[in-house]
């Protein structure tokens, strides 16, 4: 396997050359997934150009650069997959003033890489501070998803939306995709009459009738969190700073599911400071999106299984507001040191949860965390590093690999440290940390080194007590590791010991439970017999309850062999995208007699609709490639 993280990697001859350069040998090194060079020139500022093109299904835009280049470097390195390049200019001081317009200047595009795409190699002079890239995105632009009207809640008009991290924004913007660059942005964006467009940045209320949109972000972002979509789309406010954007027939329904986020945004401030983004609004978007939510500054993305008509799961909108100061505030380095941002996210996710709604809540959600974790410490196998803090990722896809251990572990090592100083104390911490390091990069050893002296005023003997090493850097969890325990559960699990030993379901004490006491419910059963299926199936309608509690269901359905709900499973896997929710059950299929079988049958419906994310990780578990070279 080739490695790429932090490691040089030669990448070939390059091709594409302009301007009449004879053909060169340049193999620009890899670090971090990224051909950016970041002691060389490194772009501040992006000004867009964007033309959405529905019909041919790409982007044709153009990407002005502002770059610092303090050491004089010769080259600008960017980052590009799939991606056509039609000219590259560049303005060194007194060209445009003698010729009006840019210069036109060499560039080489690379030799194709797995993962992290072709180096677009831009020539420059010392002096140069601005460069301008005008391309096509490709028809494999794996960070733009094209949805047909049928594929939209209104299924009438198309709909596209952007998914940039891991590392995809290099898939529709030249970019130095590394969040260890930050920028700042502004844009135009051009697209069908009729429909909306929507970015990471300051946003329109309305549709404007011409389709023609701008846009600015003035606090600095990576790349990663550059977003854009594009839909039948109308925006309902709940605050001043806070409102929701959803296809017209759901809009209501959003607007009525998320509006607590005021009150969250304002607990949020008072745990760990004000608020640096200005709007904190959110998008429903049709099923296809890979994850619960995405948190672009200023317009967080949401999956449509959020709707649950409860307001059960509100507690992604909370973990989605979190990374406003964890991850978009102070961000990782380095894809290794994701942790940095989910671990606090989560931890400070809890935090909100456990003041708007009682920590017997926040606690039942660390509960369910934990078990995730133990699940996923076990199938790694004992000392696996994929389970530390700081996983490294060694070149490989960090979309595939990284899997619950930086939220849930990450969130165990803050809540130790709490228990240790005290929680006013790691309170005033968390603030100070995320004041002085806003709008930065960071690492774990950065941080530890930070913790050490702010936290735990440089006590070596308490850091060796708290086994920092080992939660950083081993795999598993230490044994100063603390165990969510919520008495809510207990009550939930002697109900299931109930029903075992024979009691109707009717009969169950289930009260007002929660969305997370039915999963931990039906989390107690190994198999059941088809009558007792039956009669949970009669009492509870499980198939009527929202997305978690279904696959929770459905996963029982499975094991259970449980057949009447089957097509009912099938309409869920075809219709939701989101990978958290469909994997188990696709995996769970897969270890069943025949169930393989049955998952490739449902597979061949539903990958058309899936995004690459998911594609990519589901097309392991049922082994698509197998299964289409025996076709």
């Amino acid at each position: 396997m080739l490695r790429f993280s932090r490691v040089i990697v030669a990448c070939g001859v390059l091709l594409a050359l302009a301007c009449g350069k004879k053909e060169v040998r340049h193999a620009p090194p890899v670090s971090n997934y990224s051909y950016a060079q970041l002691d060389g020139a490194v772009v501040t500022n992006m000004t867009l150009d964007l033309n959405v093109d529905f019909d041919h299904k790409r982007i044709d835009g153009v990407a002005a650069l502002d770059i610092d280049n303090p050491h004089g470097a010769t080259k600008l390195y960017l980052d590009t997959w799939a991606m056509r390049i039609l000219k590259v200019a560049r303005d060194d001081p007194g060209t445009s003033e003698k010729t009006g317009k840019k210069a036109a200047t060499p560039w080489t595009l690379g030799d194709s890489l797995p993962l992290i795409g072709r180096p677009l190699v831009v020539d420059i002079t010392p002096d140069t501070r601005h460069v301008v890239v005008r391309y096509q995105t490709g028809a494999d632009a794996r960070g733009l998803q094209w949805l047909d009207p049928e594929q939209t809640a209104m299924r009438d008009k198309p709909y596209l939306y952007t998914q940039s991290e891991s590392i995809l924004a290099r898939s529709w913007i030249p970019c130095q995709d590394t969040p260890a660059v930050r920028f700042t942005y502004s844009a135009r964006v051009h697209v069908p009459a009729g429909l909306m467009a929507l970015m990471s940045a300051r946003n329109p209320r309305s549709v404007h009738p011409d389709g023609v949109y701008t846009f600015t972000m003035p606090q600095s972002i990576p790349s990663y969190l550059l977003a854009l979509a594009v839909g039948d789309i109308e925006y309902r406010p709940i605050s001043r700073r806070c409102g929701v954007y959803a296809e017209p027939n759901r809009v209501n329904d959003a607007l009525w599911e998320f509006i607590d986020m005021e009150k969250m945004v304002e607990t949020a401030e008072k745990l760990y400071g004000p608020y640096r983004w200005g709007q904190f609004d959110v998008l429903v978007l049709p099923p296809a999106f890979p994850y619960g939510g995405m948190e672009n500054p200023r317009l967080t993305f949401l999956t449509p299984v959020l709707l649950a008509g409860d307001r059960s799961l509100v507690s992604t909108v909370a973990h989605e507001l979190a990374h406003s100061w964890s991850g978009n505030l102070v961000t990782m380095a380095d894809w290794d040191d994701f942790w940095l941002n989910e671990g606090f996210t989560t931890y400070f996710e809890r935090r909100i949860t456990e003041a708007l709604y009682g920590r017997d809540i926040a606690e039942m959600e660390a509960v369910l965390g934990y078990k995730e974790l133990l699940d996923e410490i076990k199938a790694a196998g004992p000392g696996s590093k994929d389970t530390a803090l700081h996983i490294p990722l060694d070149g490989r896809d960090p979309d595939q690999v990284l899997g619950i251990a930086p939220y849930e572990k990450g969130y165990l090592f803050l809540r130790m440290l709490e228990g240790t100083v005290g929680r006013k104390r790691f309170d005033t911490f968390l603030r100070k940390y995320f004041d002085t390091f806003s709008f930065q990069p960071m690492t774990t050893g950065r941080f530890l080194k930070y913790m050490k002296s702010e936290l735990l005023d440089n006590n070596e003997e308490l850091a060796a007590t708290l086994k920092l090493h080992d939660w950083a850097y081993e795999g598993g969890l230490p044994d100063n590791a603390p165990r969510p325990e919520s008495a809510r559960f207990a009550r939930v699990e002697e109900e299931a010991k109930r029903f075992t030993r024979g009691a109707p379901a009717s009969d169950l004490d289930t009260g007002q439970w929660t969305s997370m006491e039915w999963q931990q419910f039906l989390a107690q059963f190994g198999t059941l017999e088809t009558a007792q299926m039956a009669d949970l199936d009669t009492a509870f309608h499980f198939t009527k309850r929202n997305g978690e509690i279904q696959r929770s269901w459905y996963l029982l359905c499975i094991t259970s062999q449980y057949e009447p709900d089957y097509p009912l499973m099938e309409k869920y896997l075809v219709r939701i995208g989101r990978r958290w929710l469909i994997r188990p059950i696709y995996t769970r299929l897969c270890e069943t007699k025949d169930g393989r079988r049955r998952a490739l049958r449902i597979y061949r419906r539903a990958r058309p609709g899936y995004h690459s994310i998911t594609r990519d990780t589901i097309d392991k578990i049922v082994d698509w490639k197998a299964a289409n070279r025996r076709n």
